[in-house]
């Protein structure tokens, strides 16, 4: 019970019960004996929350770098974990727009809220942030995957202006039909083995420590960031024969729904290629390799790359466009 409490009070602005709305914004309700330490930050005092909310304005205004596109699709945010890497999800969001966004799931850890209550700042920013993405008129469409499943149970309702969906068709610039997933449904560990999958996470969490500790000293010599997991996923023979079969997978239920590509999440791998027939689109993550899929106005999907050490400058070699 406390485990489940704990899991809605990260994303209570999805629950209508007991929820205060100012200007449509959905505040974050935290159970009693929590409240008293975590009001301050999650902008809950009704005295305080109006002075909040003009901070965030003022902290998030518009930059004139800002990029726009038809659409943007981002997968496993991972709020609530400690390897989420919120600033630069924050720092994405300022610098990019879109008509229409795509969360494709695993938005909110509920794994690791489960374990460890973990809600900083900057993870309620980031909620605040799509939210007043969605208030400035864009259309927000949430896909749950396997880390946040409790909201499977709220298929077809909405939510501060964001659709809660089992999955979607997207339909492109050109035309193309996109049917849109997290993808955990063909993970047979997540679907067959539970208590494997779990223990998988932990492990996986383990390793993004001990990567963040091994990045801090590179920093100190100057090198760029490197993943290992994204190195072991790319070189490892059992786990690239993994990506394989579910990229093949995905494309298989892609096909079975009449669509011309597939849009999915799940594996924390970013990539687009049509080596099965039609297009395969996976929008990576935000806690190692901080990556996210856009369309452009002419249908062209690009794989955008925010993991400069300031990424708020653009340049030329962190984005990859695919006609």
């Amino acid at each position: 019970m406390i485990a489940t409490r704990a899991v809605a009070s990260a994303m209570a602005w999805f629950i209508r019960k007991d929820i205060m709305f100012i200007n449509d914004i959905c505040v974050t309700i935290v159970e009693p004996r929590q409240r008293a330490c975590h009001q301050t930050a999650m902008g809950i005092c009704d005295n305080r929350f109006v002075k909040h909310e003009q901070e965030f304005e003022s902290v998030l205004m518009p930059s004139p770098a800002v990029r726009r596109f038809r659409t943007l699709f981002i997968s496993d945010l991972h709020l609530g974990a400690r390897g989420c890497q919120a600033e630069k999800i924050l720092d994405f969001l300022r610098h990019h727009e879109a008509d229409t966004m795509y969360l494709v799931g695993d938005i909110v850890d509920g794994w690791a809220l489960r374990s460890t209550w973990y809600w900083p700042q900057s993870h309620n920013d980031v909620v605040q942030k799509l939210l007043r993405q969605g208030r400035k008129g864009a259309r927000i469409v949430y896909v749950p995957g396997n880390h946040d499943e409790f909201l499977r149970g709220y298929y077809g309702t909405h939510f501060g202006g964001i659709e809660v969906v089992e999955n979607a068709i997207h339909i492109g610039a050109d035309a193309k039909r996109y049917f849109v997933t997290h993808g955990d449904q063909f993970d047979l560990i997540v679907t067959q083995a539970r208590w494997l999958a779990l223990l998988g996470d932990k492990a996986y969490d383990f390793a993004i420590a001990a990567n963040r500790i091994f990045n801090n000293v590179r920093r100190v010599f100057g090198f760029g960031y490197w993943s290992l997991s994204q190195w072991a996923k790319l070189k490892v023979k059992n786990a690239v024969a993994y990506i394989g079969e579910y990229e093949r997978a995905l494309v298989a239920d892609a096909k079975r729904h009449g669509a011309h590509g597939i849009i999915c999440g799940h594996i924390h791998l970013a990539a687009i290629h049509d080596d099965y027939g039609i297009t395969y689109v996976n929008c990576g993550d935000w806690v190692e390799s901080c990556t996210a899929i856009a369309e452009h106005h002419d249908g062209r999907l690009e794989i955008i790359r925010w993991t400069a050490e300031e990424p708020h400058i653009l340049l030329p070699e962190m984005t990859e466009a695919v006609a």
